[in-house]
């Protein structure tokens, strides 16, 4: 078994995946809140539970595709492409899946796994740059 995991990387790749999203659905908070069904603002909660899980969550992210890239072969563009791939290949299609069933809008797909799959290539690239 291989341990070529860098806990800063992959620290960084959470908080990575943390920014993009904040600016992500500030730049798409209008369609955001329109495909959910959400007035001027999302429905009530303790926002420090939501930033708080959220970034847990993240960070479980960061560390599951720290895993995969576990390789001192492990490049920069290696990295961005397998995160490309989690992100497109896994993240958007289930979403997709998902919205099917549940008939939600293919806004809401592309909006949301597109955050996923550019989060998880930014996340990649963090993960095989810096060994």
């Amino acid at each position: 078994m291989t341990n070529h995991l860098n806990y800063w990387a992959v620290l960084a790749a959470a908080v990575s995946a943390f920014a993009i999203g904040g600016l992500w659905y500030k730049v798409f908070a209008g369609p955001w809140k329109k495909v959910n069904g959400f007035g001027e603002e999302p429905p009530s909660g303790n926002q420090t539970t939501i930033f708080g899980i959220s970034f847990v969550l993240s960070l479980v992210m960061a560390f599951n595709l720290a895993k995969f890239l576990d390789s001192p072969s492990t490049t920069a563009i290696w990295g961005a492409t397998a995160g490309f791939l989690a992100g497109f290949g896994w993240c958007f299609m289930g979403i997709g899946i998902i919205s099917l069933f549940e008939r939600k809008s293919w806004r809401y797909v592309f909006i949301n796994g597109g955050y996923l799959t550019v989060a998880l290539t930014v996340m990649g690239l963090i993960l095989g740059a810096w060994r």
